[in-house]
């Protein structure tokens, strides 16, 4: 049978609907009292902490700017092939990171949720520098950098047989500087008989080494024990920084213009240009005066194709772009109109989604292109950029500057959706009117029922809905495309999670 909900099939918002819900009052009593009353009916079934978190930020405020508590960050560094991967896959308690004696498997930042004695955490595998003879102590201080400054407690591992290396000690300088918890994991100490060997470790300066074998799992439970009690209970640095200026990270493939952008905007030569692709290597920093407004503007390194398999330098940058965009609120993403949209400008704007940031398309050297250009352009949006129609599109030119004023309404078009919030009664009463309107489908003989829904965070908008039963996918973006047909949302991401609960046994 067709899911009556998938993505070609979605019926249109009925006008009478739609009015309706437009003209709800966020502050009608009877509403607020309906949403109490659905609040109060989920204590009838079991709920978990998870579930009360977000309970608890329940707000009927539209201009609260709420934040889910973000899950304290453990970063796991250190040289290839001395274990990282097999102790993220220990302490997680399953087979999650690829683990391979080639050194240097790891390739990308890969965060994992773990949990020990019920504390829950963001696990973050940082292999993954390239293992060149050329420049390896530059390298690994470079991912060692990056991973101090988005954890809460470094996890430092070494390989207790080969002992303290040149490239540890480089690694050390910056552990030591970064005042962050660091533990020292004395990796491959598989019995009694080779912890002498970690003894050595010592010379490194960073306290006390804590033999383990990641392999066969011999001293992790005393390490993870001991790492808990330096380890908050909400993340320090996964707070994002509110107020000051309004925060932009320029995006894009290489030599897609995002240094001629941000020249423009500043108005002066502050980042090199050059027409050799991927020039820029580190994100620049520079607040500017556009609209009115102050903003803050990060040009970034251009995103390689596969970062994994990225060399040297270009794998560094990708590493900085990714930490760039976490620090940022909203992404201008440039696509160079003069060539066919790929999979790389795809996948820098799939990046701007799994971050959550606000997104605005900037299609630039748009004065480049002729009429026969266009209409193809015009089918490759329609083809691979289906997915983000929702964002705010620009055609601009960083280079003459063709089109810049527009680039502002579309940035705090963006923000502002990434910023909204609908208040708890009103999505309630938005959820009654959608089931009422298209009932979700029977399945097995059942049909799910929604009991509540809340708006647990916003930047981005993040709706959380309890059910009796699983919701179909079709139907959850049938949720979703009536939340931007109704509030708008252009500019960002909408997340939407469902958290299907039983009925509590007597």
């Amino acid at each position: 049978m067709t899911n009556q909900f998938d993505d070609t099939t979605i019926p249109e918002l009925d006008p009478e609907i739609a009015s309706r819900l437009t003209d709800l009052d966020e502050d009608d009593a009877l509403i607020s009292q309906r949403a109490t009353a659905l609040r109060t009916g989920l204590n009838e079934y079991d709920l978990d902490d998870e579930d009360f978190d977000v309970l608890d930020h329940v707000s009927e405020d539209p201009d609260a700017i709420t934040y889910l508590p973000a899950l304290p960050v453990i970063a796991i560094v250190g040289r290839p092939n001395v274990g990282k991967s097999a102790l993220v896959n220990r302490i997680l308690g399953r087979r999650e990171a690829v683990v391979e004696d080639t050194p240097g498997v790891t390739r990308d930042r890969v965060t994992y949720k773990g949990e020990w004695h019920e504390r829950r955490f963001s696990l973050v595998d940082t292999g993954g520098w390239e293992p060149d003879a050329k420049g390896i102590d530059a390298s690994v201080a470079m991912q060692a950098e990056l991973a101090i400054e988005l954890c809460d407690v470094v996890m430092f591992v070494v390989d207790a047989n080969v002992g303290p290396t040149s490239t540890d000690e480089a690694v050390v300088k910056l552990l030591r500087r970064s005042g962050k918890p660091v533990f020292l994991i004395a990796n491959k100490v598989d019995d009694i008989r080779q912890e002498p060997e970690a003894a050595s470790l010592w010379a490194l300066g960073l306290g006390q080494p804590w033999p383990v074998s990641a392999l066969h799992g011999r001293g992790v439970a005393d390490l993870l024990d001991a790492i808990l009690e330096e380890l908050p209970e909400i993340s320090n640095v996964a707070k994002q920084e509110v107020g000051g200026p309004r925060r932009v990270a320029i995006l894009g493939r290489p030599n897609v213009g995002k240094s001629s952008l941000l020249n423009k905007v500043v108005g002066e030569e502050r980042v090199v240009v050059n027409a050799l692709a991927g020039t820029t290597r580190d994100p620049v920093d520079e607040q500017v005066e556009l609209g009115g407004k102050v903003w803050r503007f990060v040009d970034t390194a251009g995103i390689r194709r596969r970062v994994h398999l990225s060399q040297g330098a270009d794998f560094y940058a990708s590493l900085r772009t990714s930490a760039a965009l976490e620090k940022a609120e909203v992404a201008v993403v440039l696509i160079d109109v003069t060539e066919v949209i790929s999979e790389q400008d795809v996948r820098v704007i799939d990046l701007v989604l799994e971050s959550g940031r606000a997104l605005v398309l900037a299609f630039n050297k748009w004065d480049q292109i002729d009429d026969d250009r266009r209409r193809y352009l015009e089918r490759e949006i329609e083809q691979d950029l289906a997915h983000v129609a929702w964002a705010p599109r620009v055609n601009i030119s960083a280079k003459t500057g063709r089109h810049m004023e527009k680039l502002v309404p579309a940035l705090e078009l963006a923000l502002e959706s990434w910023d909204t919030r609908v208040a708890t009664g009103k999505f309630n009463a938005f959820l009654a009117e959608l089931a009422a309107e298209h009932p979700h489908p029977v399945r097995s003989g059942k049909q799910p029922r929604i009991l509540f829904g809340t708006q647990a965070s916003s930047r981005p908008p993040t709706f959380v809905i309890f059910t009796t039963g699983f919701l179909d996918p079709g139907y959850r973006r049938f949720i979703q495309r009536r939340l931007r047909e109704v509030y708008g949302f252009a500019g960002s991401p909408i997340n939407i999670s469902m958290r299907v609960r039983e009925k509590r046994k007597r």
